[in-house]
């Protein structure tokens, strides 16, 4: 795009000179030249759901006879150029402009009449014909739902059901193994490693269960409900046309928000879709943080796994290996939780009739979104599915553990299973040959009793 050579354009504020090359009319460079702020632009998805709700927009218009077919079909055109990504570069303006995303709904419009235009042969206007029926206070609303549900429907929910299937796969693989449990960080009774990561499994399938339920309200659209929510210059039957030619074109099935005046005030939903990705990446931090200290070591850690090796791990320790993607995944988590905090804050401007913070609620949304379903993915194929089990650390572990007395309580009574616990601690031997000390119970029921591999079913062993 040309740095040196403009063209005029007008608006109601007057004429501005606008790069000749530019695809985007005058209230767009207006935006641009107030709001050089972060470098920040709205994410592509965003964008594409921009194009999405102009296409169907026009489709609608056109079908309730307020729109020439041919006009419609020329916007349909280019509004669907935008939701493909072709011209992303001429959405330049920052993240952090007027709290409606007036400017990036105006920037939509020029650049959608623009292409129209000229494919056309003469004039469509890109609030006249473009941004008919519409307000930019339905419009960036319904974005900030269609962008996100077509995010977690397409990208996020995908790669959690992945990492679940590679959770489920190790847990297969591992189920024998038996291992020392942890609480608080010190010695508790057997798990199966094939257990412990059963559970893990199980806060995957839990969040995309949680996401599933927000789905339901992140589908109900405010399209429809114009400047207000009173749907003042809109046909009637406008907001229902348009979801249903979003979800034909999506595959999502959307529908016109119960309420307009909700859907346009609050932002409620973008901050409930937030907190369900704020659980999983505490989900997601509680298996990086087991899995680094599983594979921490390879000597003096727990050393139960050994995570692939990826990289050298140090630039001035040689052989050093580290625990990579964990510790990347953990990043992402903090940063999705600071996206939490940030949308929490913004979903609280909404003031009377319109939340007025919708561009960084959208922009925090959509990268906490793709953050988590790289992550997942990056999780599950180079740190989950490929560890290895070191056995010999394991057993040497459980063998000597003294919490393994606990079997012995409904036998001996916690007291006098306190007392061989400690002497086992204390001696370095274990809980059998002190149990065999101080106890009459045979060999053949300590074997039994003590049988960690028995004990990871639970119950009382008679």
């Amino acid at each position: 795009m040309s740095g040196t050579e403009f063209r005029t354009e007008t608006d109601s504020m007057g004429e501005l000179e606008v790069p000749k090359d530019a695809l985007w009319g005058a209230q767009t460079q207006r935006a641009v030249e107030n709001f050089p702020i972060s470098g920040l632009t709205m994410p592509s998805q965003f964008i594409a759901a921009l194009g999405q709700v102009k296409w169907a927009a026009a489709g609608a218009n056109a079908e309730l006879g307020l729109l020439k077919s041919d006009v419609a079909a020329a916007i349909q055109t280019a509004a669907l150029e935008v939701s493909n990504g072709d011209h992303d570069a001429h959405f330049p303006i920052d993240v952090f402009q007027t709290g409606s995303g007036t400017s990036s709904n105006m920037n939509a419009n020029e650049v959608i009449a623009h292409l129209a235009s000229a494919s056309l042969g003469s004039e469509v206007h890109p609030n006249d014909h473009v941004n008919m029926s519409q307000s930019s206070n339905d419009v960036i609303p319904t974005c900030v739902h269609v962008s996100a549900a077509s995010a977690i429907h397409s990208v996020l929910v995908p790669a959690l059901q992945h990492l679940s299937e590679v959770l489920e796969k190790k847990a297969d693989e591992c189920a024998d193994i038996v291992k020392t449990g942890r609480t608080h960080l010190m010695d508790a009774m057997p798990v199966t490693l094939g257990q412990e990561l059963t559970g893990w499994q199980a806060q995957i399938d839990n969040g995309i269960a949680r996401l599933a339920d927000t789905m339901q309200r992140l589908t109900a659209l405010a399209q429809g409900g114009t400047a207000v929510g009173t749907g003042i210059n809109a046909h009637p039957e406008f907001g229902a046309k348009v979801a249903v030619l979003l979800s034909e074109r999506t595959g999502i099935d959307f529908r016109p928000a119960p309420s307009k005046f909700e859907a346009l005030s609050t932002q409620d939903t973008a901050v409930e879709a937030s907190g369900q990705l704020r659980v999983l990446a505490i989900s997601l931090t509680k298996i990086a943080n087991d899995l680094r200290w599983m594979n921490s070591g390879p000597l003096a850690g727990i050393g139960e796994i050994a995570l692939p090796a990826l990289q050298p791990g140090s630039s001035i320790m040689p052989g050093k290996v580290n625990p990579v993607i964990p510790e990347a995944v953990a990043m992402v988590c903090a940063q999705v939780v600071g996206n939490d905090a940030t949308i929490a804050m913004a979903g609280q401007s909404g003031n009377f009739q319109l939340n007025v913070m919708l561009p960084v609620i959208a922009y925090n949304l959509l990268q906490s979104i793709e953050l988590l379903a790289n992550a997942s993915t990056c999780l599950a194929d180079k740190a989950i599915a490929g560890f290895t089990v070191n056995i010999d650390n394991i057993n040497r572990a459980l063998e000597r553990n003294p919490i393994l007395v606990t079997a012995l309580n409904p036998v001996i009574g916690y007291e006098k299973g306190s007392v061989i616990a400690k002497k086992a601690y204390a001696e370095g031997r274990s809980v059998k040959e002190i149990a065999k000390e101080l106890t009459d119970l045979s060999d053949a029921e300590l074997d039994r009793l003590l049988d960690p591999a028995a004990l990871t079913e639970g119950g009382i062993k008679n």
